[in-house]
Order: C-alpha cells, then sequence, then structure tokens
C-alpha cells in the first residue's frame, strides 16, 4: 500500500490543476454519509479551501444514520453543506414510469443516482464550479457505478486509490471513525451492501487491482465485470461512415 500523506499530497496537486484548468470556482460533491464521498470532500477542501466545497447530502427514502453522518463529516471539516431531499421527485418520477413500463428492482434503484446526478450538475452549473465523482479504483475497474448517475462526473480524485488507501486517508485525514468503519453501501435498498450485492470483498478487490494474487473464481469474477462494464468507462461507440460509399 502506498504512502497516505505522498498520496494526499499528490491528489491535492491534481485537484488545484483541474480546476484552474477549466476556469470552474470550485467543487461541488455528493456527501452519502460513506468514506468515499467524506475523502472526496477533505481533499477538496486540502485543495482548494472550504469556501470553494459545497457538499451536497441528496437523500431518497435513505436512513436517516447516512444523513447524521454526511452532517458530522461536512461539521468535521468545516465547509458548507446543503440538503437536497429526492424522495418527492423520486416517487412522481416512479408514478409516471410505471404508468409507462414499471421498472425492475435495480432499474429503480438506479433511478436515485442518476437524480443525485442532476441534482449536482444543476447547482454546480449555477455557481460555477465543477462535480466532483466520488468512485475508488475497485469500483471503476469492475464498473461498479450507476452510468449517468454516480459515475457522471467532472473529475474523479479517488480513481487510482484501492478501498485500503482510502481508509488510510481518511484516517490521517481525521474522518469520523464511525464513518471509517461503517460496512461501505450506495444506499440503492434498504439492507444494501457493496459487498454483498458485488459478491466481492473489497480486500480481494484491493489486491487484483495491485497486480497481487486472487482465487482463480474471483479472479475470473473480476475479469467477467470488467468484460461486461466496459461501455460504463468508455464514449458511447460512434458509426462513423467514412467517404467510400
Amino acid at each position: 500500500m502506498r504512502d497516505a500523506r505522498k498520496l494526499i499530497d499528490s491528489i491535492k496537486k491534481w485537484i488545484s490543476q483541474i480546476i484552474s484548468a477549466s476556469g470552474a470556482g470550485g467543487a461541488v460533491v455528493g456527501m452519502s454519509g460513506g468514506i468515499d464521498s467524506a475523502v472526496a470532500a477533505a481533499l477538496l477542501k486540502e485543495a482548494l479551501g472550504a469556501d470553494k466545497v459545497l457538499a451536497v447530502q441528496m437523500p431518497c427514502h435513505s436512513l436517516s444514520l447516512d444523513a447524521e453522518h454526511a452532517r458530522l463529516v461536512s461539521d468535521a471539516l468545516g465547509i458548507k453543506m446543503v440538503d437536497a431531499d429526492l424522495s418527492r421527485p423520486y416517487d412522481a418520477y416512479m408514478e409516471m414510469l410505471n404508468g409507462v413500463m414499471p421498472p425492475s428492482k435495480l432499474a429503480s434503484a438506479n433511478i436515485k443516482p442518476r437524480l443525485r446526478m442532476i441534482t449536482v450538475y444543476a447547482i454546480a452549473q449555477t455557481l460555477g464550479y465543477l462535480v466532483c465523482g466520488t468512485g475508488n479504483k475497485d469500483e471503476v475497474t469492475i464498473g461498479y457505478f450507476t452510468k449517468y448517475g454516480d459515475g457522471g462526473s467532472d473529475f474523479m480524485p479517488l480513481a487510482d486509490l484501492t478501498k485500503g488507501e482510502v481508509r488510510e486517508i481518511a484516517r490521517v485525514l481525521n474522518i469520523p471513525s464511525v464513518v471509517i468503519n461503517k460496512p461501505p453501501s450506495a444506499g440503492l435498498w434498504e439492507g444494501q451492501t457493496d459487498e454483498q450485492e458485488m459478491g466481492l470483498t473489497y480486500d480481494v478487490l484491493d489486491a487484483y487491482v495491485s497486480g497481487q494474487p486472487v482465487s482463480e473464481r474471483d479472479a475470473r469474477e473480476i475479469e467477467r465485470r470488467i468484460r461486461v462494464s466496459e461501455h460504463k468507462r468508455s464514449m458511447p461507440p460512434k458509426c462513423v461512415i467514412g467517404d467510400n460509399l
């Protein structure tokens, strides 16, 4: 595992360069109450200063504990956080969609991160800010994110960090321990956890993306997920006709 303080310094410099090159005034980050968004927010503060960072909490029939943890993190970091409750918009959208084609459980769940993406972009554009993504290397590698949902952002400071490295950075940046130690969850439905849904642990994913050996079964499953999720990491394919018709 790489040195956490050196990683922090490198990412701070990179964030500053991204914001400066874009001409943006700061960054918006969705605050879920989990460790990844907490670390992303902390790195933004380190790089830009608290006055150029806005956290947005976007509950959507979410657990009240997640809201408490999001507030705990924003208070600990001293950054501003606004609340945008998406429960009613989600219900209205589901009512409309049920009249057209009732969505599957997963399709229904993925509406939530897509509504969050719309919300953070509306706020960011209003402020002249960029949207900060919170996906880590494990999740990006196997496509464990919602396309055009939490996968939709302007820059991703954690995308080369394993989950273990995210935890180490969280400790260095004094993220509250209750957030560091809670089971990772995308909050897609009650009782959902990342590792249970993936069928893979973050320790196994950390090992794989770091080039360390994993079981044959785990390697096959990770490689299958990489293949089927390639479309999430690429721009849509374009049909190029050419001039030789």
